[in-house]
């Protein structure tokens, strides 16, 4: 049994299969290796953590040419934009993008835009996004060095200083980190909390004093931090009322606090951290259970086994048995 089919055995059941979003990903000469890499990773996560196809992404050029990125890195597109349809139109030039504003382009964009449900200015790309006028009238964002001249040359965009934009079917972002929470923000929207949670702390490690300008799991501070208390605690499990009390906050706020922003409660996501890393003890190691379920902060392998099956749908080691073979 392969490694997707032993995600899809490991993850939830949704209530029905999720439709994949087919993304066109335009690259230009300069491109940005670490903004191409922050919006696919988080989609390529999400799709190797749920054993679905969340996402399907090809790599595109305006005349199928192969590309190179700032720092060197050859791209052979697999299609031409002409040539492709999809959910959504990715544009990433990153560097030299006032260059990229030639009638050849921006009549690409225009055409492309028609045959796309959604269209993204990553990076600097939201520049040729409005010289193509296809943000007039919509809000938007780019690279913070651009946001004024942005706002200067073209008025009929609503042009704002925050990580990403959403405004119907356009979307912006600011730059390479901003890339990665626009990706978390579809990974929450499309697959849940739970797939979101883990996709996220698979790539970033934060601690409670850390607060990111655009967090996708807990946009408050009280829950932020609570995420952050467990993942220090996952061997040592303290209880909701003890994580309450180090923030100076009710155990009751801090409950509603995460069913309003995550849909789960303390306690899910508390125990849900623990079993993904006895999950991942099983699957990687070769640790007894008993150890395992130390690690993960149980008593004993019986009780973590009846928890792991109640979460994933199968024992710890079956799910060790079928990593393995």
């Amino acid at each position: 049994m392969g490694c997707a089919e032993l995600a899809m055995i490991m993850q939830d059941s949704p209530k029905s299969d999720p439709k994949t979003t087919h993304i066109g990903l335009l690259l230009f000469d300069g491109f940005s290796n670490h903004c191409v890499a922050n919006v696919i990773e988080p989609l390529r996560a999400a799709n190797t953590l749920s054993g679905r196809t969340y996402y399907s992404w090809r790599y595109v050029t305006t005349d199928g040419a192969g590309v190179e990125s700032s720092s060197g890195l050859r791209i052979l597109p697999e299609i031409a934009l002409s040539d492709m349809r999809g959910d959504v139109l990715m544009v990433a030039p990153s560097y030299g993008f006032r260059a990229l504003c030639r009638p050849d382009v921006i009549r690409s964009l225009r055409a492309a835009a028609t045959r796309f449900d959604q269209v993204a200015g990553l990076d600097t790309g939201s520049w040729l996004l409005a010289e193509a006028g296809l943000l007039d009238g919509s809000r938007a964002t780019i690279h913070p060095e651009e946001i004024t001249t942005l706002a200067e040359h073209f008025p009929k965009v609503s042009v704002e200083q925050d990580r990403y934009v959403i405004d119907g079917n356009r979307v912006t972002c600011s730059g390479a980190m901003a890339a990665f929470d626009l990706s978390l923000h579809m990974v929450l929207r499309d697959g849940g909390a739970k797939l979101a949670l883990e996709v996220e702390q698979l790539f970033v490690t934060r601690d409670a004093t850390t607060t990111p300008a655009e967090p996708i799991l807990g946009r408050s501070k009280v829950v932020r931090a609570a995420i952050a208390i467990m993942n220090q605690y996952l061997e040592t499990p303290v209880t909701i009322a003890q994580i309450s009390s180090q923030l100076s906050c009710t155990q009751r706020r801090l409950e509603a606090a995460f069913k309003d922003e995550t849909g789960i409660t303390p306690q899910h996501v508390y125990r849900r951290q623990r079993l993904v890393l006895a999950r991942r003890l099983a699957q990687s190691t070769r640790l007894p259970m008993a150890e395992i379920a130390v690690r993960s902060g149980y008593q004993d392998a019986s009780a973590m086994a009846r928890a792991f099956r109640s979460e994933f749908g199968l024992t710890p080691s079956q799910a060790r048995h079928l990593a393995q073979s």
